[in-house]
C-alpha cells in the first residue's frame, strides 16, 4: 500500500518528531503533560493534522492510506501519550465532524483544529459507561435555540488543555441507540473554562505525558446549530468514528512494537552473559523472529482494513480484529522484550519499560478486547441473541 509518496510523508513527519518532540519527551513524561497547543501548532503548520481532511478546511485532501502512513510515523514517538494525543486531534474527535458536520461547524471547529490553533478532545466515556456507549447518562436538553448540558465524561485525553469537545450526549428519551447526538462543545472562553464546566486530572499507570481528565457539566449552554449532522444519529456517527480511532490505534502500535523489538535486538546483541551475547541464545533470537512476524501480520491486516474503508466498504470487522490483535501483541511483545533486558528492563527511564506501561492501554481504551470479540462474533453470525 505504501508508495514513494507515502514514504516521503512519513520521512517529513519523522523529521519534525526528531526535531520538535523527541528532545522534550523525558521532560514531558516527568511533568505528566506536554504543551499541546505548541506541539499541535507545529504539526498543523506543516499540514500534518489534516492529511486526509478537505482542502477547503485546511487539509491536504489526501486519501485515507496517507492517514495510515501518518499514524505509522507518529507511532514512533517514544512517549505513547504524545502520539495518542495527536491521534485524538486527527483520528478520534474529528472524523464525524469531517463527514457529517455543516460547513459552518467545519469552519468554526475543524479548520482551526487542522491548523493546530485549537486542541480537541472526545467526550464519550463516562464513569458508568465506558465500552457500553449506549448507557451513557450525560444529557443535552433543548431550551430555546440552545442545548443545556448536564453530566460528566471520563478518561478524556487532552482534557485539561482542549478548547472544544466532540461530545456525545442524550438529546431525547427513547431508544438508547437513537436518542443521542454529537455536539461541538466549546470548553473555554478567553483561555478559561466556561461557566458550568469543571474538571479533575487523572493520574494513570502509563501514557504519562498525555493529560487525562474527568470533565463535569452543570447547565452548560451550547447552540443547537453546533450539533454534528442529524439529531438522534450521534450513536451511529460515533460508531463510525470509532472505526478510524481503532485502526489508528492499531497502526501506531505497529511502529511502537517494531521499535521495541529493534531496541531489544540492539541491547541483547551487546549485552554479554556466560561468554556470549544474549541475542546468540536460540530462545532469544527465535522468539524475536516470531514476534516480528506477528507484528508484520498485523500491519497487513491494517492495510487491508484501510483499503476496504477507502473503497467505501465497512471496515468494522477488520478494524476490530486489528485493534484486538494489536492489544494482545502489545502485552506479548513488551513483556517478552522487557524480560530480555533483565534488571534494566525494570528501570523507570527505559524506553522498553515505558512502552510496557503505555501500550497496555489499547486493550482497554476505545473499546475493550471483549467488545472487539463481541463485534467480531456478531459479524461472524455466532453471537448469541439476547433474551
Amino acid at each position: 500500500m505504501m508508495t514513494s509518496d507515502h514514504i516521503a510523508l512519513q520521512d517529513s513527519v519523522r523529521k519534525l518528531i526528531e526535531r520538535e518532540i523527541e528532545p522534550h519527551v523525558d521532560e514531558w513524561e516527568a511533568a505528566e503533560i506536554f504543551p499541546a497547543h505548541e506541539v499541535f501548532k507545529k504539526l498543523g503548520s506543516a499540514g500534518f493534522l489534516g492529511v486526509n481532511k478537505p482542502v477547503e478546511f485546511g487539509g491536504m485532501g489526501l486519501d485515507y492510506s496517507y492517514e495510515i502512513a501518518f499514524c505509522e510515523a507518529i507511532g514512533g514517538i517514544s512517549s505513547g501519550g504524545v502520539g495518542m494525543a495527536i491521534a485524538v486531534q486527527t483520528d478520534m474527535a474529528t472524523p464525524a465532524l469531517t463527514h457529517f458536520g455543516s460547513d459552518e461547524l467545519r469552519e468554526l471547529f475543524l479548520k482551526p483544529t487542522v491548523a493546530g490553533d485549537m486542541v480537541v478532545c472526545l467526550g464519550v466515556s463516562e464513569s458508568g459507561a465506558g465500552s457500553d456507549v449506549a448507557s451513557l447518562k450525560t444529557t443535552a436538553r433543548k431550551d430555546g435555540d440552545d442545548y443545556v448540558i448536564n453530566g460528566s465524561k471520563m478518561w478524556i485525553t487532552n482534557g485539561t488543555q482542549a478548547d472544544w469537545m466532540c461530545l456525545l450526549a442524550n438529546t431525547s428519551e427513547g431508544d438508547v441507540h437513537r436518542n443521542k447526538s454529537l455536539i461541538c462543545l466549546p470548553l473555554r472562553e478567553n483561555g478559561k473554562l466556561r461557566p458550568g464546566i469543571s474538571m479533575q486530572k487523572i493520574k494513570k499507570v502509563g501514557m504519562w505525558a498525555s493529560d487525562t481528565a474527568q470533565v463535569f457539566f452543570d447547565e452548560v449552554r451550547v447552540p443547537q446549530r453546533y450539533r454534528i449532522g442529524e439529531e438522534g444519529k450521534g450513536f451511529t456517527y460515533q460508531m463510525r468514528q470509532f472505526q478510524e480511532e481503532r485502526l489508528s490505534g492499531a497502526t501506531r502500535r505497529v511502529t511502537a512494537l517494531s521499535n521495541v523489538i529493534d531496541e531489544t535486538i540492539a541491547y541483547t546483541r551487546q549485552r554479554k552473559a556466560f561468554g556470549r551475547s544474549i541475542l546468540d541464545n536460540q530462545a532469544v533470537h527465535f522468539r524475536l523472529a516470531e514476534l516480528k512476524t506477528e507484528v508484520e501480520m498485523l500491519r497487513s491486516l491494517i492495510y487491508r482494513a484501510a483499503q476496504v474503508h477507502m473503497g467505501g466498504g465497512d471496515m468494522t470487522e477488520l478494524a476490530s480484529m486489528a485493534k484486538l490483535k494489536a492489544g494482545r501483541l502489545c502485552r506479548e511483545v513488551t513483556d517478552s522484550c522487557l524480560q530480555y533486558w533483565g534488571g534494566m528492563g525494570f528501570t523507570w527511564e527505559n524506553k522498553v519499560s515505558r512502552a510496557w506501561r503505555d501500550l497496555r492501554l489499547i486493550s482497554i481504551g476505545g473499546g475493550a478486547d471483549e467488545i472487539m470479540l463481541t463485534i467480531i462474533c456478531k459479524h461472524m453470525g455466532i453471537l448469541p441473541k439476547r433474551a
